[in-house]
């Protein structure tokens, strides 16, 4: 039994008798950063943080706390229990999940777990002494264990790796942008990751202004990536389709995208950031969404399951109690990849229009209708004649996703594990894996800065 589950059964016997789930999540983790090419800042983390759930009819209370001695776990108990008797009965309430066997998967290295700040500090000076630019950015890795145990006799743990290396080279008037993430660090070179941020730096000099327009483009998996996640958060979790106030309400069935373009929730895959279970403690499953341009499904958890009755079952995607008003969310977003062996062929494909590195800034205009806006950042350039060209300056957009992902005239075959985690709450490393793709319209509403610091 791992220390993380034994804690978490530990808060549960804390409960006293009571109907409870204990969540245990325990992190060492360690984030060296780095800006004018030196390291600074840097972030060591050794925590256990327990969440005790206590059911007393229908009504749910929750407290959190990272006391873990035993009188600690008696006050947390004590405060759930409290926040139980005074809360309302919740008529969505499922139930705690039943005892389930979760699926076997990766997602553990013991060279990453292994990593000590030393290491840590190392790999990241690897990047700095590979640029002549000057380097911004961070080298992070840890170890994350989940643990869940329940009244039902759910008793689940899984250990999980991840590290990340991202860099930033820039100076007054250029900046380009690279990263790499996995749970194997031997998958990661910094020295490599910073020279590609450094050659597209290069390449920015000398930014210039672009009318605003719809224009085709070619999107790296970085801005891809991101664009979807926005997009997925409102368009394929299940409260907003009961709801019926997400891009998915109504269209269930309807070929709504390219037919070049299809979506997965998988957290099963060993290329991406592996989980073997939710939040509730129900084995994850993976969650076709888009199939060859039409919309099949949502993601699912037990309350929104409960809620669609009928045999509707979660797909294994209740996030954490932080994150529960929005409902189940889709943190392992695949995308597979199409025909083009480069982001050169695609532009090829483009012919003429933009090419799109890195987004910052974005946020959600319109969930309804997949409105999202934005900007472009570290690397955007004209496409003419089937060329990357002329570096532009940052370029403020807003698009609708349906509308971009409608004629999508080509995709890479390979596909990108790109880092969603934020670093700043509890550590649950996640993912998406996509590849580069080219749509035929994205809309450019304005200008903004030019590269550089």
């Amino acid at each position: 039994m791992s220390d993380t589950l034994d804690l978490a059964q530990r808060a549960l016997r804390a409960a006293e008798g009571d109907e409870a789930l204990a969540l245990a999540n325990s992190e060492r983790s360690g984030l060296a950063r780095f800006a004018g090419s030196e390291v600074h800042q840097p972030t060591l983390i050794e925590n256990d943080v327990v969440e005790l759930q206590i059911v007393r009819d229908g009504r749910v209370g929750v407290a959190v706390a990272n006391r873990t001695d035993d009188e600690g776990l008696r006050a947390l108990a004590a405060r759930a229990a409290e926040a139980a008797d005074s809360a309302p009965a919740d008529p969505d309430f499922p139930g705690l999940a039943p005892e389930a066997e979760p699926p076997a998967v990766e997602g553990f290295d013991e060279e990453t777990a292994a990593l000590g700040p030393e290491d840590q500090a190392h790999l990241a000076a690897a990047a700095i002494a590979a640029s002549p630019l000057d380097l911004y950015g961070f080298f992070t890795s840890g170890l994350t264990e989940l643990a869940l145990a329940s009244t039902t006799g759910l008793a689940v743990s899984q250990a999980m790796t991840d590290a990340c290396i991202f860099t930033l080279a820039a100076v007054e008037d250029a900046s380009g942008h690279a990263e790499k993430t996995s749970w194997r660090v031997g998958e990661l070179d910094p020295a490599e990751t910073a020279r590609a941020a450094v050659a597209k730096a290069e390449r920015t000099r000398g930014a210039i202004e672009l009318e605003p327009g719809s224009y085709p483009a070619v999107l790296e998996p970085y801005a891809f990536a991101e664009l979807l996640l926005y997009f997925a958060y409102d368009a394929f979790g299940a409260l907003g389709l009961l709801e019926e106030r997400s891009y998915a309400a109504g269209r269930i069935g309807e070929q709504v995208f390219d037919e070049r373009f299809s979506l997965a929730d998988d957290a099963l895959d060993p290329r991406g950031l592996p989980k073997a279970f939710d939040f509730e403690g129900s084995p994850k499953t993976r969650a076709e969404l888009v199939d060859n341009g039409v919309l099949r499904d949502v993601v699912w958890d037990r309350a929104t399951a409960k809620r669609a009755g009928g045999d509707r079952k979660t797909t294994g995607h209740a996030p954490p109690s932080s994150l529960r008003r929005w409902g189940p969310l889709p943190f392992s977003l695949s995308v597979p990849g199409g025909e083009a062996g480069s982001t050169e062929e695609l532009a090829e494909l483009v012919g003429d229009g933009i090419y799109v590195s890195r987004l910052h800034y974005l946020s959600i205009v319109n969930p309804r209708e997949g409105v999202i806006t934005g900007m472009t950042r570290d690397g955007t350039f004209s496409i003419r004649g089937g060329r990357i060209a002329d570096p532009l300056v940052n370029l403020r957009f807003t698009v609708s996703m349906p509308e971009l992902l409608a004629e999508l005239p080509g995709l890479t075959r390979d596909t990108v594990l790109v880092n969603e985690a934020s670093y700043y709450d509890e550590r649950y490393p996640n993912g998406a894996l996509v590849p580069a793709a080219a749509t035929a319209k994205f809309d450019v509403t304005g200008t903004g800065s030019t590269p550089g610091i």
